[in-house]
């Protein structure tokens, strides 16, 4: 079964509702909802992301990664299926809470490999379209320099810079979610349910982000 959480205590984690350890999705694609993202130094960048098919052999997929250096999260909803003993089950994921105004999730350094999205998309600041990949910055290192390639991305690949960038009523399929740093949310649920289970549509915010 592939890992849903970064080592460190799942139960700790349902138990307060935090996660400080940090999240990745990985090995299979995972379908993900959520109201409203919005993040500080935005980056994006098409790469090759390594995949092991259903024989076991290794194989790689385009996607589109995106990169925020601090992000804050109106609700998320994950999504996956798996199979169990010949029948199907889907691992679902939720945290934060109901109010569409909140933007209650905190994370840092999120990188998330997109197969398809859908939603609404607002950028500002300097917006760079069709930058060199390789190019692209969004984290700094300890002595507040950008970390070059932060996303591992090929010379000459299309790349997308903006100071920030806010995604409203997403709805999409992601091949990798990572968040290495700091991920808090007031609420966490882990289920696994028989059958197909999609997540939610997710619910228009209102107001305004707080600054991440």
């Amino acid at each position: 079964m592939p890992a849903l959480l970064a080592a460190g205590g799942l139960g700790s984690a349902m138990a307060t509702g935090a996660l400080a350890v940090g999240l990745r999705i990985q090995d299979r694609p995972v379908d993900f909802t959520t109201s409203s993202l919005y993040g500080t130094q935005y980056g994006a960048a098409v790469v090759d992301q390594e995949v092991v098919r259903p024989d076991g052999t290794a194989g790689s997929v385009r996607v589109l990664r995106m990169g925020f250096a601090d992000g804050v999260l109106n609700g998320l909803c994950l999504s996956q299926r798996q199979q169990i003993a010949g029948a199907t089950y889907t691992l679902l994921l939720t945290l934060g809470d109901d109010n569409p105004g909140s933007w209650e999730i905190r994370t840092q350094n999120t990188v998330l490999d997109l197969r398809n999205a859908t939603g609404e998309l607002d950028m500002d600041g300097i917006v760079d379209l069709n930058v060199n990949g390789a190019d692209v910055r969004t984290v700094k290192d300890a002595a507040g320099a950008y970390v070059p390639n932060p996303l591992g991305a090929p010379q000459h690949r299309f790349g997308i810079q903006a100071r920030y960038a806010k995604f409203d009523r997403i709805s999409g399929t992601a091949q990798d979610f990572q968040i290495p740093g700091l991920l808090t949310t007031p609420r966490l649920k882990l289920s696994v349910r028989p059958g197909t289970v999609a997540c939610p549509t997710p619910a228009a915010p209102t107001g305004t982000p707080g600054t991440p």
